[in-house]
């Protein structure tokens, strides 16, 4: 055979490979072309997952009305061209990462009445052509803040009869087509959380059908509420303050020491309190608080001697029984609430009587000792060696021992102010810079 006739039997190989995967269909779908669309229409089949073999150049599939319990990872990938996807009606209670990703010239996504409760939300990043977006009737709890960065061409977004409680302030920002949004039929809790949304609902152009149906579920007192008719409410973010109080009159030396922070924190509603603390040995993380007002560690909370090593108390204030060169470092208390979050960090270093020295973590520090009645003292002169060295300088005349410990189970009272404890009369004197 020719060269000739070979090139044109390779041609013709070809040829029927194309048509082939043109005219390829899952046996239990119909595929064709209609108003200038490549359709593959799969509803009503009892199907249970996506089925393999579509043609390439699909633009338009329905799966709607089946029993498919998940879209798995690559669900898609024989069909990147699909503008089209319809899949209301089925039993979907997850989308995997990856299931939605390769669609981006997908324009319309229709996933409503199904189960879906688990969804890859950063799928959402590469479907930048969106212009519907169908999700109502499912069992979606929460959206986060970012989910719509990238739908800048969404026009119609449906998100209702599903069981969000609250939405992130500034969620539909990023919608900057969006011109019809349903959110009705959702268990909204009327607290400072959802007030940026009532402002936004009553101010904005896009179009928000059944707003009598957007109502509060709680609290008690505001169940049935409609959202637009929610008076104001007392609201503000959280701020945070560590701080302590040094009293060293009439003091008597003790073995043993206790260092004690407090963190006081306002904001409405009430933030939560979580400490952090970086030290040479690693990082502790405390949802305060977890123990008790006797010192004892709260049900769960994993003590060796039923002290945990750092006291978390429900007044704000953090106790080291047995503070020592190990527990050196930076102590950050943060507080959150449903508006934001606040923090106020401060490093602690030990040091022995001198002319100075360096801590734990390396940082260096000045502090001229004078000897007083059987303790040291500090001047007021601290000179960190940068910006984020603000360091509260511990200076002890004695080490601490087992009697220190027992002295500083006696706790914290919630009466008991904020800020620096001499516990079991040991005596802590500190130099304090605040962040």
């Amino acid at each position: 055979m020719t060269s000739g006739g070979r090139m044109q039997e390779l041609r013709l190989l070809c040829w029927v490979v194309l048509v082939g995967l043109v005219q390829a269909c899952p046996e239990s779908c119909d595929c064709g072309e209609k108003y200038g669309f490549q359709i593959a229409d799969c509803a009503y089949r009892d199907l249970e997952a996506v089925p393999p073999g579509f043609p390439a150049n699909v633009t338009t599939l329905s799966l709607s009305a089946n029993r498919l319990p998940s879209l798995p990872e690559g669900a898609f990938r024989e069909v990147p061209l699909l503008q089209s996807l319809w899949l209301a009606h089925n039993e979907i209670r997850r989308v995997a990462a990856g299931a939605l990703a390769p669609l981006g010239q997908l324009k319309s996504l229709d996933l409503s009445h199904n189960l879906i409760s688990d969804f890859a939300w950063s799928d959402l990043n590469n479907l930048s052509a969106l212009q519907l977006l169908k999700m109502d009737s499912n069992e979606l709890t929460f959206i986060p803040r970012d989910a719509f960065r990238s739908l800048r061409a969404l026009r119609s977004l449906q998100l209702n009869h599903n069981r969000l409680h609250t939405l992130a302030e500034g969620t539909f920002a990023p919608l900057t087509a969006l011109s019809h949004l349903q959110i009705n039929d959702n268990p909204f809790d009327c607290t400072c959380g959802i007030v940026w949304f009532k402002t936004w609902a009553l101010t904005t152009a896009v179009s928000i059908p059944e707003q009598d149906n957007i109502t509060c579920t709680s609290p008690h007192v505001l169940k049935g509420t409609r959202l637009n008719h929610l008076l104001p409410l007392p609201c503000s973010a959280p701020s945070v303050q560590l701080t302590y109080q040094p009293s060293q009159d009439g003091a008597e030396l003790r073995p043993g020491f206790v260092l004690a922070l407090h963190c006081d924190v306002d904001g409405q509603p009430a933030p939560q309190v979580h400490w952090h603390i970086q030290t040479p040995g690693g990082t502790v993380e405390i949802a305060s608080p977890n123990v008790g007002a006797d010192g004892r560690a709260l049900p769960g909370v994993l003590a060796a001697s039923g002290r945990p090593r750092f006291q978390a108390f429900a007044n704000g204030s953090l106790l080291i029984p047995d503070f020592g060169k190990l527990e050196e470092g930076t102590y950050s208390c943060l507080a959150t609430n449903e508006l934001g979050s606040a923090e106020s960090s401060v490093n602690v270093a030990l040091a022995t009587p001198g002319e100075g020295g360096e801590d734990a973590l390396g940082r260096r520090f000045h502090g001229k000792a004078a000897e007083g009645k059987g303790c040291y003292t500090v001047d007021n002169e601290v000179q960190p060696s940068g910006p984020e060295d603000n360091v509260v300088i511990i200076y002890l005349s004695r080490t601490g021992g087992p009697e220190a410990a027992a002295a500083a189970g006696g706790g914290v009272s919630e009466k008991q102010p904020p800020g620096l404890l001499l516990l079991g009369k040991s005596l802590l004197l500190l130099f304090f810079i605040a962040f």
